[in-house]
Formats: structure tokens, sequence, C-alpha cells
């Protein structure tokens, strides 16, 4: 696999959300997330709203939709979670996006951590959260799927013994259904992740990539070492879900969440330093793109395509190049 001299860093997971003044309540009063920036685009009528979960010594105080709130969202090290809102589909009351989790569906959930699953679901259900799973049901005890306004499942996962965190919630996972996780794997690891964690049953295989500042000595993936690592990470893994057999289906392709009826999940974002360079290194891996960085009208940033079709946005780390325009002012 390549080196990363093009410095990639996972920088966020994409969501289509109807009504942003409920999705980001959600997030933000019930999870503890932080809104870190909002940037609209009136000519093509929709908003992005970018969130995480902040250690508990990094408060924030930028106001989003400023210039420094731009600054920090293009050169944040940690990921997001980028709403996007097309405007008025908060006034349509059938509107719904697609969750996901249906047949051939790609896209699973998003999770957060914390320190007790069960009080935690206890405090979302009183507030009125819906749940796919509480804790105490189904084969695996101790983990929860929660709803989220638009139907997205949130996992409800526990931290690994011995972990630092001190914040309620942490931001801990996406997880996509890949189908064979022999090109799936070493295509995000070309793109400067880590397989932190792999863990087999009977039917299906899990892999957890991360990004890792450089340097960063990880046990192996399949100990239980690995699997502790992996529950005390404050970032979030990136989760592949392989059903085995999938891989040796010819024509058997997961549902990307860019397509009608199944629009909901959109993609995940990576920061480089060079787009240009990014997008040659991914088209010498045989990569496709859904947009190159002079396309459209949004210039200077791509989007790839990994082994299973999703999406994958290459943004330049800054967001923007002191001698133009940021891209997000472009028209």
């Amino acid at each position: 696999m390549a080196v990363n001299t093009l410095n990639w860093s996972w920088q966020q997971t994409m969501l289509r959300v109807k009504d942003p003044v409920k999705s980001i309540a959600f997030y933000k009063d019930l999870l503890g997330f932080t809104l870190l920036d909002k940037i609209d685009f009136p000519d093509m009528n929709f908003s992005l709203y970018f969130l995480t979960t902040l250690p508990h010594d990094q408060p924030y105080t930028l106001e989003p939709g400023t210039d420094e709130a731009h600054k920090f969202l293009w050169t944040f090290s940690g990921v997001t979670l980028e709403l996007t809102h097309n405007w008025g589909t908060e006034t349509q009351e059938d509107f719904k996006y697609h969750p996901g989790n249906q047949e051939k569906d790609g896209f699973g959930h998003i999770a957060v951590n914390c320190d007790d699953v069960y009080a935690r679901c206890a405090e979302l259900e009183a507030k009125g959260v819906t749940f796919k799973k509480k804790p105490d049901e189904g084969r695996m005890k101790g983990l929860a799927f929660a709803y989220d306004p638009d139907g997205y499942w949130v996992e409800i996962i526990p931290r690994g013994d011995g972990h630092s965190i001190k914040i309620p919630y942490n931001f801990s996972q996406t997880m996509l259904r890949v189908k064979d996780p022999k090109k799936t794997v070493p295509f995000y690891e070309a793109l400067g992740m880590t397989l932190i964690r792999e863990t087999h049953f009977d039917d299906f295989s899990l892999y957890f990539l991360a990004t890792l500042p450089k340097g960063t000595e990880v046990p192996d993936p399949k100990s239980p070492e690995g699997r502790q690592y992996c529950k005390c990470l404050f970032p979030p893994v990136l989760e592949l879900t392989h059903n085995h057999g999938t891989e040796t289906q010819e024509d058997f392709q997961h549902n990307n969440g860019n397509v009608e009826p199944t629009k909901g999940f959109g993609h995940i974002g990576f920061l480089v330093d060079n787009v240009d360079a990014a997008c040659a290194e991914l088209e010498a891996l045989g990569a496709g793109f859904v947009k190159k960085p002079t396309d459209g009208k949004m210039k200077g940033l791509a989007f790839a395509k990994d082994p299973d079709g999703y999406w994958v946005e290459i943004v330049k780390r800054g967001g923007y190049d002191a001698a133009a325009t940021p891209f997000w002012l472009e028209a």
C-alpha cells in the first residue's frame, strides 16, 4: 500500500436530514455533540452542519458560520458528523430519508461510546428517544440501537476498561457493509487508515480502521488487546462489515445511499494536503470518480468511489487557498 505522503485523514461522515433543528437538538442536547460549523449554499438551496464530540478539556468558543469556524473545521484532525439539509424538506409532512438497514443497503449506523449503556439508555428513553434494540434485548446484551429523528440507527456501546474519556458520549464509529474486505480494507489503508481490530464470526466479519497520528503503535488487531484498544479510542473508527459469501457473487452490490429510493447516507470524507495529487494516487489504484476537482460548481474538491461504490469526498486541508476564493463561496 502507498505511504501516507499526502497526509490523508478521515474527517467526516455525511447524512442527509429532513429537519436540522430536530437533528441538531438530538445530537447536541442528548448526545453531547458540539456544532463546529454551518455552511449555507443559497444558490443550491442546501446547508451543511458539522458536529462532533470534543474532549472535556477542549472547549469550543467559535461561532458556526464564521471564517474562524470554517478554518477550524477544515484543519480539524478529528471526525465530524456532517448533516446535509436540502431546504424545504422540513415542511413536507410525508418526506423521509432512507436510513439504511434494509435488503442490500450498505450504510448501517453511526455509534457513540459511553460508560454505562443501561443508564444512558434509560435517560434517553425518559427524554423520548425510541429504540431499535435496548441493551437487554436480543443475543448481544449490553449494547443498544437508538433511532435519531430521521430514523438512522445510533449504536450505543460500552467503553473499554481503563479508558481516559471524561465526557458522557464520544462519537465512536460509522458502519458500512462491504462486499469483499480483501479489496476494501487495503483501499482505506492506502488512505492512511490503520486496521486496529479484526474479528470473525460464523457468517460475518468485522474490520475496524482509524486515522491515527503518525508513529502510533497498535496491538495485534485480532488480539484481546486490539479489542480493548478499539473500545478505548476517543476518535471514531470506520467499521466495515462483511457478510460471508458476498465476495463470490459477481453481480452483488450494496446500495451506496446516493440513488433514489435509498438516499440517506451520502459519503465519508478525507482531508488531504493536495487534492489533485490525491486523485492521481486513487486513479493509480483503479478508483473511479463521481466528481473530479475541476468538475461542477464546487471546484477544488473531488468525490471518488471506493471498491463498493461508496462516495469518498476529498477536500484540501485548510479548505481554501489564500490566493483563491474559498470553495464554499464559489458561485
